[in-house]
């Protein structure tokens, strides 16, 4: 059954038997489908589990639905991962976004680094920020996820790891350095039992500065291994191995 995410508003409320227009873009998504009366689909708010709805009238521009019946169901992670990623080049990032979604992540934060290619700042970061948004709810609608992660204003690297949100229970920053510990060994000593931080460089990785400040403010270095991964891998192999921790 095919999904669709619809915001919230105040004409658009979801309730058992109610009648409402879908919002522009759903709307648009749901003719591209060329989907028609009388076919039924899923909707999901990003916070309240899904509802089943059937297509009751399409016009030039809009679709009409009613709403049948709420599922109180939820395909999260058991644990809240969040993302702090210094953003890779050209198309790299979008299929980050997407992919991190696909595992579960919990929010994306992209990060202005001293050694980013991609350099964003003003109405162009504020675009940027839409657009990988957009590909979060395409992806929570292709994953079947009711939950959708938030992907955050791009920041700087130092002014973001000085912060210390009080629900983060454990804070990561993939290393090369020598003393950091392999991740799978951090997972069978010490798992993680709340929410985490993960932060992960640009192409060419942290500088010894940010890594430095990194430390600092508590981040504590993990390893993935011998294996040089690209700045787009090596964040979603380590997000993997948290998020789909006791998952069959």
């Amino acid at each position: 059954m095919p999904r669709f995410h619809c915001p919230e508003e105040p004409s658009s409320v979801l309730r058992a038997g109610g009648e409402f227009e879908l919002p522009p873009e759903t709307a648009r998504h749901v003719q591209v489908l060329r989907l028609q009366p009388g076919d039924t689909l899923t909707l999901f708010t990003g916070r309240n589990g899904e509802w089943t709805a059937t297509i009751l009238r399409m016009g030039r521009a809009s679709v009409t639905v009613r709403v049948d019946q709420h599922h109180a169901v939820e395909r999260e992670a058991l644990l809240d991962v969040h993302l702090a990623v210094g953003m890779p080049a050209n198309e790299r990032m979008d299929w980050l976004v997407e992919k991190a979604v696909e595992l579960g992540v919990a929010s994306i934060q992209p990060l202005l680094t001293e050694r980013s290619v991609l350099r964003l700042s003003g109405e162009r970061a504020l675009k940027k920020q839409l657009h990988w948004q957009g590909i979060a709810t395409a992806a929570c609608e292709q994953s079947g996820r009711n939950r959708l992660p938030s992907v955050h204003p791009v920041r700087a690297l130092l002014d973001f790891v000085v912060w210390n949100p009080p629900e983060v229970h454990r804070r990561f920053v993939l290393s090369l350095d020598g003393d950091s510990l392999p991740l799978s060994q951090v997972l069978a000593s010490k798992p993680p039992t709340g929410p985490v931080l993960l932060l992960s460089g640009p192409e060419g990785g942290l500088s010894p500065n940010e890594e430095q400040a990194a430390r600092a403010a508590g981040f504590e270095p993990l390893s993935l291994g011998k294996r040089t991964l690209r700045a787009e891998t090596a964040p979603l192999a380590a997000l993997a191995a948290l998020t789909l921790q006791g998952f069959s």
